[in-house]
């Protein structure tokens, strides 16, 4: 059990050790794309802030990027470590009169922020998808979850055909981008356009946020 558990970590390790790489991997600016995806809403939601001061934050991040990368090549005439750049960030936190604990919570999820998920560039795909046509594949989502997103999320048979429809469109559009190199950020544009579009036909079914939840966690199963 012991070697079970050690192969597993280290598992997690490599897979945690490739995000983490690959996140280093992009340019300043394309992070500054990804901050506009992930953290900004994240931060306008949990800090309650404005969307202006937010990306007042992004730009507080982008120069602490480019001022690292400075570092890197003993290019810096202010800064001699990422630790004073950090100590720095802070400051330009507390410039922006932000309360105490908004700066706390802040700085810890700059901390974890390389770690956590973000939904809407996380492309999932599944392969066995990619040999059925899409009136198929359409039918066999009906046949699976039109009856239980009817009883679940308490919705007429047009509602739950309109799900499906949606959920058919992504998982074939998933297929599509999974094409594109994993190194290339089109990649994740792409997939952020996925979502606002699922988002969209979502808007066209007459349902709450919470039904869309539930959609979404009966759709998992088929992942």
């Amino acid at each position: 059990m012991r070697k079970i558990v050690i192969v597993i970590s280290m598992q997690c390790l490599m897979v945690l050790s490739a995000v983490i790489t690959q996140a280093q991997e992009w340019t300043p600016e394309q992070q500054v794309e990804l901050f506009g995806y992930c953290e900004k809403p994240a931060l306008i939601k949990q800090l309650k802030i404005s969307e202006a001061v937010a990306d007042k934050i992004g730009q507080i991040h982008y120069w602490a990027r480019l001022t690292k990368i400075k570092i890197e090549a003993n290019a810096s005439d202010t800064f001699a470590t990422a630790g004073e750049v950090e100590e720095e960030v802070v400051k330009k936190y507390r410039s922006l009169s932000l309360s105490s604990d908004q700066v706390k919570s802040l700085v810890e999820r700059r901390k974890k922020s390389l770690t956590e998920p973000c939904e809407v560039i996380t492309l999932t795909v599944n392969r066995n998808y990619d040999t059925i046509a899409k009136p198929q594949l359409q039918l066999q989502f009906r046949n699976k979850f039109r009856r239980t997103l009817m009883d679940k999320l308490e919705v007429n048979g047009k509602q739950a055909d309109m799900l499906i429809e949606a959920e058919v469109w992504k998982q074939k559009e998933a297929l599509e981008i999974a094409k594109i190199p994993e190194t290339d950020f089109e990649r994740i544009r792409k997939t952020v356009s996925m979502y606002k579009e699922l988002e969209r036909k979502y808007g066209f079914i007459g349902i709450t946020e919470q039904q869309k939840e539930w959609a979404k966690s009966i759709f998992k199963g088929s992942e």
